[in-house]
């Protein structure tokens, strides 16, 4: 029995060694990086039959978009996982440019249901510094990001500005703080953290989260009810779908 276990051990070893030189023999220089669940689920399903490999940060596979190989990377949820796999992604593949594209939670009143965010800048803001100044902080992870690499028109309608990010849904009662100390309209787990970790690699990053619910002070649309895989693929579709288009307006600015 033990012999059989290790044979079935090494023969799964010698399957993903073979499936990641398959997958990196073509160096994509474009990557995708998704990160909730439902969203990696939605690009699965979209780009059927495809090879999808492991490792220890993220599964990912690649996909031909415009012409060009792309890898579409499952970064986990969380600024640690997404930080771990945007440095994971620079360090095996060197890509020209990261799109990190999912979902984000919007203020009510401010922003609508499957509008998408382009992020010029992103901040993290559950940071707490209680031996020092805390906007410093804050500043430390705030990420300017640089767009003018894109091509006008933009191919897809977006609201252009700065998007936040903590390890928490957000809260109702940080909505008024959140919206008026950061001028922004939506929030995210990730976006903060990627940003960060491929602008210290000066590699470019385009972000675009779409909208997939709205919280107000008096709660989440989708807290404790409702249905949030649902609702991921029905406004992760148009994204994905858009997505040559993206590709094109940033490699043809």
């Amino acid at each position: 029995m033990q012999d059989e276990q290790r044979w079935t051990r090494s023969l799964q070893g010698f399957v993903v060694l073979n499936l990641q030189k398959m997958a990196s023999k073509e160096k994509p220089r474009i990557a995708i990086i998704l990160s909730a669940s439902a969203e990696w689920k939605t690009a699965l399903s979209e780009f059927n039959n495809t090879l999808v490999v492991p490792s220890p940060i993220g599964d990912h596979f690649t996909a031909t978009l415009a012409g060009r190989s792309c890898l579409f990377f499952h970064g986990g949820w969380g600024k640690v996982s997404a930080a771990a796999g945007t440095q994971y992604i620079i360090d095996h593949w060197q890509p020209d440019l990261i799109i990190n594209i999912g979902t984000c939670g919007g203020f009510e009143g401010l922003v609508s249901v499957g509008e998408v965010i382009l992020a010029s800048e992103t901040v993290i803001y559950d940071i707490i510094e209680r031996m020092g100044n805390p906007r410093k902080a804050i500043e430390h992870y705030t990420t300017r990001i640089d767009l003018s690499f894109l091509r006008k028109l933009y191919p897809h309608p977006v609201k252009i500005g700065r998007l936040v990010s903590a390890d928490q849904d957000i809260d109702p009662t940080m909505v008024t703080s959140l919206s008026t100390d950061f001028s922004t309209v939506a929030a995210d787990w990730e976006s903060g953290a990627i940003a960060w970790t491929a602008t210290r690699n000066s590699t470019r990053v385009l972000i675009l989260r779409t909208v997939s619910d709205l919280v107000s002070p008096a709660g989440g649309e989708l807290y404790d009810q409702g249905d949030f895989h649902d609702r991921a693929r029905e406004v992760m579709l148009p994204l994905l779908q858009s997505l040559p288009a993206w590709i094109e307006c940033a490699l043809h600015g």
